[in-house]
Order: C-alpha cells, then structure tokens, then sequence
C-alpha cells in the first residue's frame, strides 16, 4: 500500500512549519557567539535596534527568566531538551555558535541584516576544544542511557595477551551534522495567555511539557502543532529557536516565525559527537572469541550528558570467553549533541565490525563463518533468552543474494582496469524500544467510519499509512473507512518518534483500544441483539461490526449497534502498557550488509557499485514503506562511511563547513540501487510481531565499506570518513 500522506507531498499542498502564514507575522533571526569560551563583557545592539523593520532585540539583558528544561536523558518519557541551560539567561559563553542575542523585524531579510549589527566584546577564555589532548582527563558517565558505563566478566586484557589470535586497533568517527530536508523552523502566534506553536519536532508532547515548565505557563496555555515533519533522525527536538521564538512572540503579542539558516543548524542544533574506540579481539584455534574489548570516549558538551552508546552492539551480539566494555565521556566547550540516526549504534558497528573483519583475515576465516562461530546461544549480556533471532538466517540469504561466495578472500585480486573491486560485509544492529503509556484514542461512527487520534509524528517513514492499515485489519474495516488525526498535542499522547519505537509503542495502544471497544459495543448491544449473552473472548471484529467467533449467524454491525442505542459514535482510549516483554526476553532487529566498492588504484576515488541489506525485525508491516526505510538508512550509512565530517577547528571551537556546499552528503550519483530482503516472521513477544526498522539500516554501512574498500586494496581505514587522501596514505 502507498503512502497515504504521498498525494500531500508530491502535491505540495501538505503544510510544513515554515509554511504556515498567521496574520501580522513578524520574523526573528539569531546573533551568535564567535568564541568558544569565556564571558560576553559588552554588547552593542543599538544598531541593530535602529535598523528598518526592527520591532525587538533580545539579549541576556532583557530576555525573561526562564526554568531549566527537562532533559531527554534525565526523562526519556516527558524531556526533550539536550541543553540543559536555557538561551539568553547570562553572559556566559560555552560553545562557538551560541546565541547571544535575538533580532526580531518585518521580514526574514530585515531580521537577518539587523543581526549582523550586534557586536559582542568578550573576555575569552581558553576553550576545552580538542579532544584528542583531553583523552585523559576521560570519566565513565554514570550511566549510558540507563545502563552501566562499564562491564566486565573475566580478564579479558590478560585473555587477549594469552589468546592464539587477536587484533587490538584504535577507531575514530567525527562529528556529524543533522541535515534534514525541512530546515529547523518555528511559527508561534501568541495572543494573550494563550499560544499555538506549529514546530517541525518528533517530541510534540515532551516539548509541551518542557516550554510550559520554563515559561511557568498554565497547562492549557500551550498547544503544539506539528502535522508534516521533513526529515528529523534525532536532530528535531526542543533546541533554543523554540524557545527564544516563544519569548519573542509573547513580548511583541504578535505571530512570529523563527526560520534557521542552514549555518545556524550545523551551529546550534545538535548531531552525531565524535568518538575514539579502541575494540581487541581475541580467539582460539577454532576462531572462537576469549576475549572481547570495546573501549573508548565520546565527546560531549559542559553541560550536557548525552553519551552516544557506541559498546551497545558489543553488549549483544557475540558470544565471548571474557569481556570488558567501558565508555568514558570528556567535556568540551561545543555545542551539546544530540541523537543522530541510530546514535552510538552507527559508529559503534562501524569499530566493531570492522575489528571482526581484521581478526578473520589474520585467522583466515570468512567473516562470516567467523560470526557464525561466536552466535550466542543467550543475550551475553543479560543472560536471557532471545524473543527471536534469525541472524544467522540474514547472513545466508544476504550473502547468497550478494555473491558473496565470488568473494576472493585475498586483497586486490578483482580488478576492472585500473579500477580495484572489494566486497565487504558486517552485521547491523539495534535495540527493541517500547515506549510505555503511548495514547491512541478510537472514535467510531454510526457511519461505520473509525478514526484513530494520537499526537504521534509523520516525519516521511510511512507512520500514517502503518497505523490506518492495522487499524483496519483489526477493526474488520476498509482501509477507505479508517482516517489518522495525529501531529497536534491536543490529542491523546502519543510517543516522540525515535529509537524506532513510536510504530511499536502505537500498535499496543491500538491494540488497548481494540479490547476496549469490543467491551463497550458488547454492554451496547443489549438482549435485543445477536450479539446478546457474548464475552469477549468469543466475539471478533469483522465486516464492519461485530460477531460471534465461527458462527456467522451472530453478527450485527457497528451502524445497526450505535443506532440501537440512539448513539452516533462511540470513543474509546487505548494505553500502551509498560514493555513487560523486555523483563523476559532480550529483543533486538539484526541484519547483515553487503557491499561492493570500485577504487581507483590512481586516484583513491572510492564508488559503491553494489549493496544489500538484509535484515531480521521481525513482522514486516509495509513492504513499501519498510524497503524505503531501510535504503534510507543505508544511504544515510554510505554517507557517514564515506562523505560526512564537521571541519572543526579546536583554536577557536568552529565549526568551518556549516552547509550543504561544504558538508558532504550522498546524491544520486553517490549511491548505487540498493537491494534490501528480510525475514518477515513475527516476534512473538512484540506487538504484531514487529520490531523498529527506521534504525537498523545505517548500522553496520561503515564497517561494510570499509571491509570491502580493504578487499580492494589491502587498506586498513580506521578513521571515518573513508576519503581517498586516507585511502593513498
């Protein structure tokens, strides 16, 4: 089935955030810091105040006091901020690009001009910048995302010293930028005490609830609107254009718009923070792990404590004699990072998969009969038993449909002219998520027409489509009979769209509802019906009504139920319970990649002639939308192998590339048709059976690459991105 909201997108009549157009709307543009560090000591914005159209400036000086936000990490269900310290509320400087002052004029362009007028006098300080000079200064955070920063069974230094093979490498990843199609963009209309934001987010709720804590609103007084959402990946939080929009717009009492220039969102709006891992392996005889080791730090901001999970496909994936999992975090004047498609994950498989490849070649074994030899027969980790696990599965029907079997285990052996071919592969990974207490409310007609309302996010994977067909599958209903009001924070809360969980966390609240109507269209009935005497246990939902399970002489219709009772619809409200399936299973979505590269043995010019991905995620809900998700995220993959690298300069803590035309993403001509397979048996533990794909994909594209870019040349890169002056080194 196609994408239900297509017709809207390629029509252009669906309404994006900056699209909205509230009358005697005014524009806000952003001033932000050149200095990584230290105190803004004078600020000069009486030109700007003078400039035409200037309606506002806000600086530190005259910007309301506002709460500390709720942090994501602090409360995954209700934060949604990544920056603890709310914008404009002192003097003080911790990263190069913070705003320092709002312009708000008549127009976009007046905004702009006005706010390069205001000038800063700073005293600077030195800056926490590099991190490669802070490694040892590197501390365990207290925890990673809920789990333990360390872990440790066995000696796994001295297994690795005493081991018949091993491999012991350091691996590198930079930052990476969020660049969504939709740029960051805001429109309030505040009129008296109460306020509309329409904002391109995948945290509606949360943001809520954050803005009405720092404002010190009232409950009621805020209401968020985000209907179409252009691409987020993590990036499309409550960042301080929300709020200072908010801020601007109650001063002025006037409908205000904050649209971000693609600068100020590589300057302020989070993204991937870079890493250093150091993962060695060692095996016996018979390949088989004694030791396993993923060690290494990330970078974050002063304040903030996001930490980009990297050991967690360690955790999970292969069995091992001794292990020993640390991650360590240094704090840096930078802007604070933020999730970015499948955060930690992606450049944690990357390390990973890519030492698995090194430890093959030097035992030479395939890599994968070297996977196979270390499949655990429980989760390593946690010790319990997998919900379903068709890894092994995703290996063969991947490396059949690759070729991989045409793969020559020496280096540079395939060649086209001048052109060296290679063929890599390594295993994806990511984690089942559930978000406890998703709302979906059911509202059924006495048209027989069924309406799911939920505050869930269409942020372009299909959410809409998904949910309507399983609404009308389970309710009996045509798919032309079911409608989806979503993306409003007046509608029953649904959850933030990420961790490929809001399709999962949606479908138990649907499920919820499902019980619950078929109860109250039961006490409706009454004796007068076919239906009379029934439990619900023996009575489906089929046909447009309800029925006796197997006997087709007791049924009667929705519209023949609610007409009986003098009822032209009945609401109900289903909740997502807590994720119990978690206590008693480890659950995860695997997949193995595959990819051929073409180098130029003159030039180190890499191209990605072939690839595929197949993937273990349980119930397929939408072939269509599912197969688009998972190009998706091997395309995002290819970028993060090959292209994508914020240039920051640690003298002054800049960010030097911050646009399309300097930081490097795949086009067309990039990326090469993408095959994607996979298993399509449910999990037994989910509901309907299915587990996140949004994710899954762009792990294990780097190691992929650069497994296959080593099979070209007999080049072992282990700094992303993999660019040819590394590649000719």
């Amino acid at each position: 089935m196609s994408r239900l909201d297509g017709p809207l997108k390629t029509s252009g009549t669906a309404v994006f955030t900056a699209e909205t157009r509230p009358e005697g709307m005014c524009y806000a543009f952003l001033a932000t810091s050149t200095i990584a560090a230290g105190r803004i000591v004078a600020l000069d914005v009486d030109a700007a105040r003078r400039a035409p159209g200037v309606l506002l400036v806000m600086t530190h000086e005259n910007a309301p006091t506002l709460g500390r936000p709720d942090l994501f990490v602090e409360n995954p269900v209700d934060g949604a901020a990544f920056n603890p310290v709310p914008p404009l509320q002192g003097d003080r400087i911790d990263w190069n690009g913070q705003p320092i002052a709002m312009v708000v004029a008549e127009t976009l362009e007046q905004a702009e001009y006005a706010s390069r007028l205001v000038v800063a006098e700073y005293a600077i300080e030195d800056g926490r910048t590099d991190l490669d000079a802070l490694l040892h200064e590197a501390e365990p955070p207290d925890s990673v995302l809920g789990e333990p920063a360390c872990l440790a069974q066995g000696d796994a230094e001295a297994m690795l010293d005493a081991s018949a093979y091993s491999i012991d490498a350091d691996y590198r990843s930079p930052r990476m930028a969020h660049s969504a199609i939709e740029i960051h963009a805001c429109t309030v209309v505040w009129r008296g005490t109460q306020m509309v934001l329409h904002d391109a987010s995948q945290l509606i709720g949360a943001s809520r609830k954050a803005l009405v804590k720092m404002f010190d609103l009232e409950d009621d007084a805020l209401h968020v609107v985000s209907p179409f959402v252009g691409g987020a990946f993590g990036g499309k939080v409550l960042w301080d254009h929300q709020i200072l929009a908010i801020a601007g717009a109650r001063a002025l009492q006037r409908p205000l718009r904050m649209l971000l220039s693609r600068e100020d969102v590589s300057r302020f709006t989070g993204g991937r923070t870079e890493t250093r891992q150091r993962v060695a392996l060692g095996a016996d005889e018979e390949g088989r792990l004694t030791a396993l080791i993923h060690t290494g730090t990330v970078a974050n901001a002063m304040h903030s404590t996001w930490p980009e999970q990297f050991s967690f496909p360690a955790r999970h994936l292969y069995a091992s004699e001794t292990v020993k999992i640390e991650q360590r975090v240094v704090p840096l004047h930078m802007m604070p990072p933020a999730p970015m498609r499948a955060p930690g994950e992606a450049t944690g498989t990357f390390a990973l998969e890519s030492a698995l490849d090194e430890l093959a070649a030097k035992i030479g074994i395939d890599p994968i009969a070297l996977r196979k030899r270390n499949e655990p027969p429980r989760d390593p980790s946690s010790g319990l038993a997998f919900s379903s696990r068709r890894l092994v599965e995703m290996y063969d029907r991947g490396a059949e449909r690759f070729g991989w079997s045409q793969r020559s285990a020496e280096p540079g052996r395939h060649r086209d002219g001048r052109w060296r071919i290679g063929h890599g592969m390594a295993t994806a990974y990511y984690p089942y998520i559930r978000a406890p207490g998703a709302q979906v409310g059911v509202v059924l007609g006495v048209d027989g027409c069924l309406t799911l309302r939920s505050s869930a996010h269409e942020m372009g994977m299909g959410t809409v489509t998904v949910q309507v067909q399983h609404a009308a599958e389970r309710f009996g209903l045509p798919v032309s009979a079911v409608a989806f009001e979503y993306g409003d924070s007046r509608l029953p809360a649904g959850p933030a769209a990420g961790g490929s969980a809001q399709t999962v966390s949606l479908l138990a609240a649907v499920m919820d509802a499902a019980g619950k109507l078929k109860d109250a269209l039961l006490r409706l009935a009454g004796d007068a019906s076919p239906l009379a005497g029934l439990q619900a246990d023996d009575a489906e939902f089929r046909a447009a009504g309800l029925g006796r399970v197997g006997d087709d002489t007791r049924f009667e219709t929705f519209a023949a139920i609610l007409a009986r009772a003098g009822m032209d619809q009945i609401a109900v409200e289903g909740v997502g319970a807590a994720p119990g399936e978690l206590e008693a299973r480890s659950m995860h979505s695997y997949g193995a990649q595959f990819c051929e590269v073409c180098v130029h043995e003159g030039t180190g010019e890499t191209r990605v002639t072939r690839f595929v991905g197949a993937f273990d995620c349980g119930r397929i809900l939408n072939a269509r939308t599912a197969a688009s998700q998972f190009r998706g995220g091997i395309i995002m993959g290819l970028g993060l192998a090959l292209m994508e690298e914020v240039q920051f300069d640690p003298r002054y803590g800049r960010i030097m590339n911050p646009s399309l035309g300097e930081y490097h993403i795949p086009v067309h001509l990039d990326v090469p048709e993408i095959d994607v397979i996979w298993s399509d048996v449910p999990d037994a533990f989910a509901p309907l059976g299915a587990r996140g794909i949004g994710e899954i994909s762009i792990t294990g594209v780097g190691a992929a690459v650069a497994n296959a870019i080593y099979n070209a040349t007999g080049r072992r890169i282990r700094d992303l991105p993999l660019t040819l002056d590394k590649i000719m080194r």
